[in-house]
């Protein structure tokens, strides 16, 4: 089983900010630019608390689609998913998912 400090340890040595915020007292926030992650302990290692999304302000954006095209929503407040955002997302994502992969 991964232990949660070894891989919070991993996750700030990749670059990666690490939060906390009071509206999610039971979580720890990873964050890099714009993206962010919500993860939380559990018996089998640090897991995502839903998906990763888009940082808007202290809270963390959905990706929806909406008439045909990508938003972020956090709300009633949007923010384009433009390609560029979306690759950063994508990217956070995979990066974040090696990192809390089990090592050897």
């Amino acid at each position: 089983m991964p232990d949660p400090s070894e891989q919070l340890a991993r996750i700030y040595q990749a670059g990666f900010d690490l939060q906390t915020f009071d509206r999610y007292p039971n979580a720890i926030g990873v964050v890099r630019g714009q993206c962010i992650a919500l993860l939380q302990s559990s018996p089998t290692g640090l897991q995502f608390i839903g998906v990763p999304g888009w940082r808007m302000g202290e809270v963390l954006g959905v990706l929806i689609e909406k008439d045909g095209h990508k938003y972020f929503q956090a709300k009633s407040d949007f923010v384009e998913a433009t390609p560029a955002r979306l690759s950063e997302l994508s990217e956070f994502r995979e990066d974040l998912k090696q990192l809390l992969a089990p090592t050897a």
